[in-house]
């Protein structure tokens, strides 16, 4: 098992997590493959073990429920967080042609079609130029045609550019910040009716107050301070495939034909 993991080609990909059992939780894949995932999570499991998983992306992605057998463990350390690699067993036929399906959509995304813009809400002129130099090594690195990145310096100036065409296809802001936060700006996104579907991924210190209140708000996704480029290039291309392959839903074998959001219109 593990070494039909290793020949997989594996791309870094932000998926909710959702944990229906033993006790409920929510974490987040760092990558996957078309045999298997990296997730990102202080859960311990024992190498063998299945344990059942539910992945989405809130409102691209419906959940779906797929069994996993745990192949390793990768304990914390120097920056790194503690997370589990896990693969599809083979004996789950049904549930390998999804997650297949889902590496294959990963692979190919942002290749043709219109640019895909990016967002990026931050104060701190040094941060935003490096979130955006991530984003536009990953276009470079791996040819993702027309990947666009801009920048606004807090959530007043972020709600004029959405204002403004092209239109936008995800949003990356931080929470703290002059004039207009990050809460308050995903807050008056949600109340645009032409903004209420748009990606939006919050940049968080990682207190439950702040996950709670951005959830209730409607944020897609969250990026846990300090952000690494490898968060941030997973997350852009969760938002590619998302866009890039409307049938990924049926793929997955998820209800409903609908266009994914922040895809509204030509440029």
């Amino acid at each position: 098992m593990v070494e039909e993991r290793r020949k997989s080609a594996r791309y870094p990909l932000v998926l909710a997590v959702t944990w229906p059992e033993p006790a409920p939780g929510k974490d987040h894949t760092e990558d996957l493959s078309a045999t298997g995932l990296f997730i990102r999570t202080e859960r311990v499991f024992t190498k063998g073990e299945r344990i059942p998983v539910e992945l989405s992306f809130p409102g691209l992605l419906e959940r779906t429920r797929l069994t996993v057998e745990v192949v390793r463990r990768r304990e914390p350390g120097h920056g790194t967080p503690a997370g589990l690699g896990v693969a599809i067993p083979p004996d789950a036929t049904a549930e390998a042609r999804r997650l297949d399906a889902l590496a294959r959509a990963a692979a190919e995304a942002g290749h043709g079609g219109r640019p895909f813009r990016v967002l990026l809400v931050e104060d701190n002129a040094l941060v935003a130029t490096m979130y955006a130099s991530a984003l536009r090594r990953l276009s470079a690195r791996e040819g993702i045609a027309g990947l666009q990145v801009e920048t606004s310096a807090n959530g007043d100036q972020a709600l004029l550019r959405l204002g403004a065409m092209p239109p936008v296809d995800l949003v990356i802001t931080d929470v703290y910040m002059p004039v207009m936060d990050g809460l308050k700006l995903l807050e008056r996104i949600r109340q645009d009716p032409k903004l209420a579907d748009l990606p939006v991924v919050v940049i968080s210190s990682g207190t439950s107050d702040e996950d709670a209140r951005a959830s209730e708000l409607g944020a897609q996704f969250f990026l846990r301070k300090p952000v690494k480029y490898q968060d941030i290039v997973a997350t852009v291309r969760t938002l590619l495939v998302a866009s890039a392959h409307r049938e990924l839903r049926a793929a997955l074998g998820s209800p409903g034909g609908s266009p994914p959001p922040g895809r509204r219109g030509d440029a």
